[in-house]
């Protein structure tokens, strides 16, 4: 092979090699920063399409409303247990933290966390609604399908 074409192709392999390790870090990187959402009732019984669940130590997203009667504080410390609920299932939430002003039951949240065994979210974030005219399109999907009925009394939560 001649020096020149020699040259050439290593320049061309370096280029390549270098491309596909950028490509690489970039999908590593996004990687972990992909939370799924989800609402209750697809992390109890997986996802309508494909009945896809989502497994213990997965990060993800979670939308529902907070269930009545089901905050409970802990006095010594921030932690905060509660759950949100939507027409198909009750998932329970842990969080330590301080909790957003317009937290409160009754209220549209998602939680940012962990799946641990159990069903259990333990949370790095809360977010609650903020404003009544607003609602990210994923949540406002989810709410309508899902949020219609309290489980067990079959009263309309819809105004």
């Amino acid at each position: 092979m001649n020096p020149r074409r020699k040259y050439r192709l290593w320049i061309a392999l370096t280029v390549l090699g270098g491309l596909v390790v950028t490509v690489a870090l970039i999908l590593y990187a996004l990687r972990a920063n992909i939370d799924l959402f989800y609402t209750p009732g697809e992390i109890l019984y997986g996802k309508n399409e494909t009945q896809h669940m989502p497994e213990p130590g997965q990060r993800l997203r979670v939308g529902g409303m907070v269930l009545p009667g089901s905050v409970a504080r802990d006095a010594k410390t921030l932690r905060v247990s509660f759950s949100i609920y939507d027409a198909q299932g009750v998932v329970d939430v842990t969080y330590e933290g301080i909790l957003p002003d317009l937290f409160r039951e009754g209220q549209g949240v998602v939680v940012q966390g962990e799946l641990t065994p159990g069903n259990r979210i333990l949370a790095r974030e809360v977010l609650a609604k903020h404003d009544e005219n607003y609602t990210p399109p994923e949540v406002a999907r989810a709410m309508n399908e899902n949020h219609r009925r309290l489980p067990g009394n079959g009263e309309d939560t819809r105004s």
